[in-house]
């Protein structure tokens, strides 16, 4: 077995700190992407959801305003948005390339995308509940904290897993420009130099990511849900 993995490996073999350090690139962008979208993506959900007509704070020009900015950046290719957003990411982190000025994009291109799903999961909430705080005097905060986000939460958990798989995604895209990470490492080492093997490698440690969140999102959802 080692033999054979010797033999059709070797190229991974031999780089096997890159590889390790392609992960911990790929984690950094997914983790530090996912918090600064999370908060952001949570807060425009709920503002879309409040704002809706009959919403409990309802204001048509807000949620026009939002509705439409969050089809028009969903509407970008990921790829594009990359290359659109390039002077703001050298304005923040004094370059565009990198892990670091990887996340910008990312957030960019994630915020819309998962302010939907939140928003989505939130219209989810039995407005007979909502109804029900509101004749009990609860204030416009509480019905959010207290309703929304309590009774929504295995549905917000649920959206987050999907955002988060499709985020893995976008940072392989990303790293096809010079972000890094195992998407970089699949298309420089492997496409680039024709070294199959570590491609393969890539591919199957982007997967096994994607099986992980899976599971803890499954798991998360599972001990919310009653």
């Amino acid at each position: 077995m080692i033999n054979w993995f010797e033999t059709y490996f070797e190229n991974a073999l031999r780089i096997q700190p890159e590889i390790l350090n392609s992960i911990w690139e790929t984690l950094y962008m997914v983790g530090t992407t996912a918090i600064l979208s999370g908060v952001l993506g949570i807060i425009l959900g709920i503002i879309l959801v409040v704002t809706e007509t009959q919403g409990i704070l309802e204001n048509r020009r807000v949620y026009d305003f939002l509705e439409r900015s969050v089809n028009a950046f969903r509407s970008v290719p990921f790829i594009i948005m990359l290359a659109l957003i390039a002077p703001i990411t050298r304005l923040l982190v004094g370059t565009s390339i990198g892990t670091t000025a990887a996340i910008v994009p990312l957030v960019v291109g994630t915020v819309p995308f998962y302010s939907r799903q939140v928003q989505n999961a939130l219209l989810e909430v039995d407005k007979g509940i909502v109804e029900a705080a509101e004749a009990m005097g609860s204030s416009p905060l509480e019905i959010i904290i207290r309703v929304y986000l309590k009774e929504g939460l295995p549905s917000i958990i649920r959206v987050s897993s999907v955002t988060i798989i499709n985020l893995i995604g976008l940072t392989a895209m990303a790293g096809a420009i010079g972000a890094g990470g195992l998407g970089n490492l699949a298309i420089a080492r492997g496409y680039n130099r024709f070294q199959t093997d570590v491609t393969i490698v890539a591919t199957v440690a982007i997967l096994i990511i994607v099986m992980i969140s899976q599971v803890i999102g499954n798991y998360l959802v599972r001990k919310t849900s009653h």
